[in-house]
């Protein structure tokens, strides 16, 4: 986590809400191995952080004035406990749009959550005392990791594929991000570029690459451990590694000045124009190699990629050609054509208006797929399953409009 100063300046920090949980109790004693898989309805599982979590899938499009006919979910958006009353772990954000919700009559599970690395810890410090977040792994201190609830849900129901998503927390993404829009906030003349500080090109530095692809592996081979454990075979099920969406477009297409505050105010993409060409160019391509390169390393037929780099393109945060609800005439998400004028990505709500959370907006939803941009990724996602026959591929739109789902429009390749 960053400084106290910079805390202060964004109310708390994109990186430490992206981090906001709560303790999870003990779960069950493991049973033992299981002879073989239980049989009934296929289930699919979610495993890792926020970009597969749901994060801000409360949200169809981004807008200021119009802040209702954005709400596509409502304040239960992310209530996923069995008496849908509250979240299961507060903060993870496992949202109803979640990817992994494919339906076809296929059930599912989602048991990532935001602000997960590949281990479970427990942060604790001056904003966030004693928040334990699940990692892809077996827990700790006797608190249950993603591993184990997989276990859990693999020996009541048949699962034939689990999608995971990880590895950016590890390289301290949003760390990164709190840097970038902290010194966007700070008078030009003064303030530093968060892309040519010491600190965040160390954490994409080659011995960092080299780290995080060992643990993204090694969390693969947990899953397999677990999988084994509960009578699985290797052919009975696959591991869909995907990696990250570009959440920003190249500075050049963005719609509003680098001058100003338009950025931070109405767009709520404020970053300088090098840094935003810096993680275009360096940042997210780093993460996603690194994620590439575990996959490959796994060396196990039954681990397949798939692709969302593209996905939200044309409809990145600030991206020319898109726009709020209020700059395209758009009064409600619901409207004819909502999504192809509207914004996939959520706003980062620091330092603006609505940043309070009095209209339900929290910053840890800023720079994620929303509500479109999750159906976008569901649409590849179900084509990824393949009515059982899981592969990888590339997930690219697939023009405009929506499909009988009411999901855009979306290619595998």
């Amino acid at each position: 986590m960053n400084s106290h100063s910079v805390r202060t300046l964004l109310g708390g920090g994109v990186a430490a809400a992206l981090a906001i949980g709560a303790l999870w109790g003990a779960g069950p004693a493991v049973a033992p191995a299981a002879a073989a898989p239980p049989a009934g309805t296929p289930w699919v599982v979610s495993l890792g952080d926020s970009y597969i979590s749901g994060e801000a899938g409360r949200w169809a499009g981004n807008s200021d004035d119009r802040v209702a006919g954005s709400d596509a979910l409502g304040a239960t958006a992310y209530f996923d406990a069995p008496n849908g009353k509250s979240e299961s772990i507060k903060g993870c954000h496992r949202s109803k749009s979640a990817e992994i919700h494919i339906g076809d009559g296929v059930d599912s599970d989602n048991l990532a959550c935001s602000g997960a690395r590949t281990d479970t810890f427990t942060e604790d410090n001056w904003f966030a005392e004693n928040l334990f977040k699940p990692g892809v792994d077996f827990g700790t201190g006797g608190k249950p990791g993603q591993v184990t609830m997989l276990e859990h849900v693999a020996r009541a129901h048949p699962i034939k594929m689990i999608a995971l998503s990880v590895g950016g927390n590890d390289f301290h993404f949003g760390d990164i991000v709190t840097d970038c829009v902290s010194d966007f906030l700070q008078p030009s003349w003064w303030a530093a570029r968060c892309s040519e500080t010491q600190e965040n090109t160390d954490r994409i530095a080659a011995s960092a690459r080299t780290a995080v692809r060992k643990r993204i592996t090694s969390a693969i081979g947990r899953i397999e451990t677990a999988m084994a454990t509960d009578g699985y075979a290797k052919s009975d099920y696959t591991i869909m590694v995907q990696n990250y969406a570009q959440p920003l477009p190249p500075a050049k297409d963005i719609r509003y000045k680098e001058s100003g505050y338009t950025r931070t105010t109405t767009g709520g993409c404020g970053l300088y124009d090098v840094d935003v060409n810096w993680a275009d160019r360096e940042l997210l391509p780093t993460i996603n190699a690194t994620v590439k390169a575990a996959v490959e390393d796994a060396h196990e037929p039954n681990v397949d990629l798939m692709d969302v780099s593209k996905a939200l393109v044309g409809h990145r945060l600030c991206e020319k050609g898109v726009g709020l609800l209020e700059e395209e005439d758009v009064s409600s998400w619901k409207q004819p054509g909502a999504a192809d004028k509207s914004e996939w990505v959520a706003q980062i709500r620091a330092s603006r208006k609505f940043a309070s959370g009095s209209y339900g907006f929290e910053l840890q939803e800023g720079l994620h797929p929303n509500y479109w941009g999750q159906l976008a990724i569901r649409n590849c996602l179900r084509q990824a399953y393949d009515g059982g026959r899981p592969h990888g591929g590339a997930c690219v739109s697939g023009g405009r409009g929506l499909d009988a789902l009411g999901e855009p429009n979306m290619k595998l390749q």
